[in-house]
């Protein structure tokens, strides 16, 4: 593997939570390598009457716990490694939560941006038209994820049940409400985020007039500022794909929402409210009590993990801090929730949209936000206390966590000592 993979990287976590715990060496064998990657091209008819192709993968990394769960991401810069990282990420996510899921993930290498909206419909299904075989409700689940949303579930969920002949929403989650979707789908990931937080705050040494930096305000990222905001803490920076603003006193969050809903950056705030323009990347060194990454993978790395100033880290995003970046982190002092735990709140939402369509019965949103709480203080609880035994850092704690529940299953079809007596 090359010494630049982001699975390599990934994969040290799961050597440093072994360290941690007595489990067969099958367990790390099967956890090593993904079960199964399968590469498309996904040739469509463009708006101009042409034909272009699009590189696309979905990979299944582990079932051993139950079918694979987890987005399809639309991007110009996704690659195989990336994919295989992500479902990776998704097998501890589903572990951590105690989900009957394994982890798989999906993307197709394009800008969408760069699309109509019949061109975006026609790659959607395209997708499904290629990777028909390799999902299903009992197999594997997608999702939404980077640059896709409801409406292209949607779209994905009908071309399954046409091609199955049979209508089958469990196929799928996070779509429209009206197709199946689940109600509290939109915020999970942020809700989710925002009750753990907010359940370990006395431990965390967080009050409440809390000073927060989002990095990213797309769905994660206003939804943590709407949150927080709502409960009195200061928004004081947050950042785009165009640049970020800074206002010491507390950002106008309505103000941000409202200009991204019109499509607008967060740069179009600069001059009322106090805002001020500062530099993208300045946005990790901001003075406040709790950064935010919520945009792509490796934003908090070896070359700025010692500008942080926040003391508490809630990675909405997955991947945020690299493994050199953790090192520095920890050494400082800062704490980091771990993404398997902190933006979890996603997948545990489309679990219960997926149980929802299986039994053809729906439940009202207090239920879900309620169920919702219920599990990320638990496994939060679970956590924090894991780190605390066994003196370590609270993403290893995770990874221990999660990587026990992975071995108790994987054991449980037999290994070495069982076959040879």
């Amino acid at each position: 593997m090359s010494e630049d993979s982001l699975l390599d990287h990934a994969l040290v976590r799961l050597d440093d939570a072994a360290r941690h715990l007595n489990i067969d060496p099958d367990v790390i064998e099967k956890l090593k390598f993904a079960r199964e990657t399968t590469k498309a091209r996904l040739m469509i008819r463009m708006d101009d009457g042409s034909r272009k192709s699009f590189l696309a993968w979905r990979c299944r990394y582990d079932d051993t716990r139950g079918p694979t769960k987890g987005g399809i991401r639309f991007h110009p810069s996704s690659t195989i490694d990336e994919v295989e990282t992500l479902a990776f990420w998704m097998t501890f996510k589903c572990a951590v939560m105690n989900l009957p899921y394994g982890g798989g993930k999906g993307a197709v290498q394009v800008d969408p941006r760069q699309l109509s909206k019949a061109e975006l419909e026609r790659l959607a299904r395209a997708y499904i038209q290629a990777f028909a075989r390799t999902i299903g409700p009992d197999r594997d689940i997608p999702a939404p994820d980077v640059y896709t949303n409801a409406m292209i579930m949607g779209w994905m969920a009908d071309e399954y049940a046409q091609i199955v002949g049979q209508a089958e929403p469990a196929v799928i989650t996070g779509k429209p409400i009206a197709l199946g979707g689940s109600l509290g789908r939109n915020d999970a990931t942020a809700r989710g985020g925002y009750y753990l937080v907010r359940h370990l705050a006395g431990e965390l040494g967080l009050g409440d007039d809390m000073r927060v930096a989002v990095q990213g305000f797309g769905n994660a990222g206003q939804f943590i500022a709407r949150l927080l905001a709502g409960d009195g803490h200061k928004i004081v920076a947050v950042s785009d794909s165009e640049g970020a603003v800074f206002a010491p006193n507390g950002l106008d969050v309505g103000a941000l929402l409202s200009a991204k809903a019109s499509g607008k950056s967060v740069l179009s705030t600069v001059g009322s409210n106090g805002h001020e323009a500062i530099a993208a990347d300045a946005l990790i060194g901001v003075d406040c009590d709790l950064l935010v990454p919520a945009a792509l993978e490796n934003m908090i790395h070896e070359d700025n993990a010692a500008e942080v100033k926040a003391r508490i880290i809630l990675e909405l995003a997955n991947g945020p801090v690299t493994s050199e970046a953790d090192a520095i982190l920890e050494k400082r002092g800062v704490v980091v929730l771990p993404d398997i735990l902190a933006n979890a709140g996603g997948v545990t939402v489309s679990y219960f949209e997926w149980v929802q369509n299986r039994q053809g019965f729906y439940w009202p949103l207090e239920e879900i936000h309620d169920r919702l709480r219920a599990i990320m203080e638990r496994e939060g609880r679970a956590i924090w206390g894991v780190s605390k035994d066994k003196d370590v850092s609270m993403r290893t704690a995770a990874y221990v966590h999660a990587l026990s529940r992975l071995a108790e299953a994987i054991e449980a079809h037999g290994t070495q000592s069982f076959f040879v007596t």
